[in-house]
């Protein structure tokens, strides 16, 4: 496991470690009690990635483009 604190991790770092702990999980090799604090981490980390993902979405929103399909600069997050 990352010693980076979740919350610090971008989008690649909590996907490659919630992949390597879904694959741990799947193979079952893993105490019952070390099964639970993987799903808790991975749990973490899906809404990590889900919270780096609504970011991004909001900031390709926030592009606004003129008549020709050219980005014209862009606007603030809450404008209609």
């Amino acid at each position: 496991m990352s010693d980076t604190p979740i919350e610090e991790m971008s989008f690649e770092q909590a996907m490659a470690e919630l992949e390597r702990v879904v694959g741990q999980l799947e193979r079952g090799d893993v105490a019952l009690e070390e099964s639970i604090t993987l799903y808790d981490r991975g749990a973490a980390l899906k809404a990590r990635c889900e919270t780096k993902l609504k970011e991004a979405e909001e900031k390709v929103a926030a592009i606004t483009l003129d008549a020709d399909g050219n980005a014209a600069g862009t606007k603030p997050l809450d404008a209609g």
